[in-house]
């Protein structure tokens, strides 16, 4: 089942009266909605019992729930204090979103800082089998970590190196930030071959079956010759990607993905635009 929803509130949520993030669930069930991300971006600071109270709102109103790691993971930082603090952050996510009632956790692996770009990424490959054999000692081992493509030259994780990832545990999903891809390539994803091109690495590195589960990312995005600057709305038509040119591969394929918008301030409201373009395909 494909599902949509956004990266947090929305701003009209906050404008309607509710103020919790327990009352997000009913609210994202009556825009026709099915899944909610909620971002550990800053730190991770919800209580086990506020997080089950999201979890049996989220039951109620059948929304799958996925939690996005703190952005100060740094996997190839080899500093043993700095990557202590990386685990800690992963193995607490993990526990979060455990209890929210989710099974995803969506991680930023790591940046170069002043490393050759192939030692920060065996820095990474071994921080990712560590932080599994930490959840798998935690009783954790069913919580999927998404590594997620990332929008900066700086940063580790584009589509090949991500897909790479991926392939070092089957449990791990790939989170495919369109928007990301888009400013990494200087406005990439422009006509549905750009798309369909990133889809065929997909399944060429992980198969088709595991491609079909994967974990997206989706908004516009204003970007510079370094990368990723900001995210858009979709109402600001001068910034792409845009979702017309996805929505008919996903059905043609049979992708089953868990898409999640990013937009500023209105994710909720363009996840359902997203929705309704995939239900008019």
């Amino acid at each position: 089942m494909i599902r949509f929803g956004p990266a947090g509130n929305s701003e009209s949520f906050y404008a309607q009266g509710y103020k919790a993030s327990w009352q997000a669930p009913g609210w994202l069930r009556g825009m026709g909605l099915s899944a909610y991300e909620y971002s550990f971006g800053r730190g991770v600071g919800l209580s086990e019992e506020a997080a089950e109270k999201i979890a049996g709102y989220a039951r109620e109103n059948d929304i799958a729930v996925s939690a996005h790691a703190p952005y100060f993971i740094n996997l190839a930082n080899p500093d043993p204090e700095k990557r202590e603090a990386s685990f800690r952050y992963i193995t607490d996510s993990a526990r979060l979103v455990n209890c929210l009632g989710g099974d995803r956790v969506v991680v930023h692996v790591g940046a170069l800082m002043k490393l050759e770009r192939e030692e920060a990424i065996e820095n990474c490959r071994r921080g990712i089998k560590e932080a599994y054999m930490r959840l798998d000692d935690l009783g954790l081992s069913h919580v999927h970590l998404c590594p997620e493509t990332m929008g900066r030259v700086s940063q580790i994780g584009d589509l090949k190196e991500t897909l790479a990832f991926c392939q070092l545990d089957e449990r791990l999903i790939p989170c495919i930030d369109f928007a990301h891809l888009h400013a990494l390539g200087r406005g990439a994803l422009k006509r549905p071959e750009d798309f369909a091109a990133v889809l065929d690495a997909i399944e060429k590195a992980l198969g088709l079956a595991r491609a079909r589960e994967m974990h997206v990312h989706f908004s516009t995005i204003e970007y510079t010759a370094a990368g990723e600057k900001r995210h858009r709305t979709f109402a600001e038509e001068a910034y792409g990607p845009r979702f017309q040119h996805l929505a008919p591969l996903l059905k043609q394929r049979g992708y089953q993905p868990r898409i999640i918008c990013e937009c500023k301030g209105t994710m909720a409201e363009d996840a359902k635009a997203m929705m309704e373009i995939y239900n008019r395909r």
